[in-house]
This record gives C-alpha cells, sequence and structure tokens, in this order.
C-alpha cells in the first residue's frame, strides 16, 4: 500500500490531474491519495481581498484564511481528484480531515501562524475499512483541533503523518518537476546530511522546503520516499529517493 500526495503548479489543471489518475488506475497498487491546493487557496484569499502571507513556506492562516482553506481543499479540489479518480476507472472517494476525526491535529509555531496546525493522529481504522472496501480514499488535508475547529494542516506534512501511520511500502510526493534538485541538476537521491544542507543553503526554496522536511521525517518509518513527476507513479526508479540517515550509513553492508 502506499500514499501519492499530489500538488505544485500543474494541481488545477484537469489534463494533469487525468494523467495522474490514469497512472494510479494503471499501477494497479492500492493507494491513498492526498491532495494539496495552495494556489487555488491563495487565487480565492485575493478575490475576497485577503494578500496571502507566508513564513518559511507555510501560510499564516487567520480565522477567515482558514474558511478560505476549507472551501477549496475539502471542496472544490478534493471533488475534482475524486472525479478524475472515478473517470480513470478508480473507486474513490473524497473525504476530508475532519471528516469523523479522521486526522487530528494541534496548533503549531506556539499559533503565530493561525489556525495553521501540525498533525497528532490519524483514524488509520477508517482508512483500512474504506481500503479493505476496495475504496481509494482522496484525501484532503484539513485536520480537527482539540477545540472542535479546523486546522490547515500542509499537504506535504499530512501525507508524510498519514504515510507513517498506516505503515506505507511507499509515499511519492507528485507535482511537475522530475525531483529535487542540487546544484541546479536533479538527483537520484538524499540522504538526511545533503537534504539537510540543501534547506540550510537556501537552494531547497518556497514549496519544496515542507515538502523536504516532510520527506526526511517518513523516511525514518515509510519503506521507500520519492520526490517527482507522475513518471514516479508507474516507474520505481523515478524522482528522488530520500534517504534516513541511518539507512544510508549502512548502505552497502
Amino acid at each position: 500500500m502506499r500514499v501519492i500526495k499530489v500538488g505544485g503548479n500543474l494541481a488545477e489543471d484537469a489534463g494533469w490531474m487525468s494523467e495522474v489518475a490514469r497512472a494510479v488506475a494503471a499501477s494497479g497498487i492500492e493507494t491513498v491519495l492526498v491532495h494539496g491546493g495552495g494556489k487555488e487557496v491563495s487565487d480565492l484569499q485575493r478575490v475576497l481581498g485577503l494578500e496571502p502571507e507566508w513564513r518559511d513556506g507555510l501560510r499564516v492562516t487567520t480565522p477567515r484564511v482558514m474558511d478560505v482553506v476549507r472551501m477549496v481543499l475539502s471542496g472544490s479540489v478534493n471533488k475534482r481528484w475524486a472525479a478524475a479518480l472515478l473517470n480513470a476507472g478508480v473507486d474513490a472517494m473524497g473525504v476530508s480531515g475532519e471528516d469523523a476525526g479522521l486526522l487530528n491535529g494541534r496548533v503549531s509555531h506556539g499559533g503565530a501562524l493561525g489556525r495553521t496546525g501540525e498533525l497528532t493522529q490519524v483514524r488509520t481504522e477508517l482508512v483500512h475499512g474504506w481500503l479493505k472496501m476496495g475504496l481509494t480514499p482522496v484525501i484532503s488535508p484539513v485536520s480537527r483541533a482539540p477545540d472542535g475547529g479546523g486546522l490547515n494542516v500542509n499537504a506535504d506534512d499530512a501525507a508524510a503523518g498519514i504515510a507513517a501511520a498506516l505503515a506505507a511500502d511507499e509515499l511519492l510526493f507528485v507535482s511537475d518537476v522530475s525531483g529535487v534538485r542540487s546544484g541546479g541538476t536533479a538527483v537520484s537521491a538524499l540522504d538526511a546530511d545533503e537534504a539537510d544542507a540543501l534547506l540550510s543553503s537556501g537552494e531547497a526554496a518556497g514549496g519544496m522546503r515542507p515538502k523536504l522536511r516532510a520527506a526526511l521525517r517518513a523516511a525514518e518509518s515509510v519503506g521507500a520516499v520519492r520526490i517527482g513527476d507522475l513518471e514516479m507513479i508507474t516507474d520505481g526508479a523515478a524522482g528522488t529517493r530520500i534517504h534516513h540517515a541511518r539507512e544510508t550509513a549502512h548502505a552497502g553492508d
């Protein structure tokens, strides 16, 4: 079983979504799909006169912005991904992390980013039940806070937490980039030290920062973690594989 997180600049392109859905169908692998949708959240914010604010790759989420996040991620984006998979022959169901308390979290960064949060618990029995029924869960990362309100959990972090909780065989971060770039070139593998260097130097910038951090955390407990484009769904060698330091240290033993 694997978890696929989808996002990036092409995430709202219907053609690209269809390609991803067809690749998931062709792979025949039991899949949980987690999606982002940050560009559409920002677009709607601006329409409503709310200029997006970011800190270290994470969105500042005021209560009004939280409403926008819910509308976009748990509404239109979630249902478009479910529809794309259904059209490709995958028996998909769209669900929010708030539904049935599927994803539980807490406010992060001491509240400095508003309703931006971090994942603390996954109701894995729900996911396993859906998979046993032959369903492919399509999960919005919007999570439930202890106060009963919603939390804007970064989709990369949510996917990493879900994959770890499910003890997934693989976690794929799928977007429109072929892999992590170092020195201007996409690399086939990164260990923890190399990834930390990219983060410290600022070479890993923007949305790649939370993605790389999430991949590093997931690599401690998930069978394989890769970052790249949709080719990874059907090609086990595509993308950049992220290795935990201990795994790399024993390579070749």
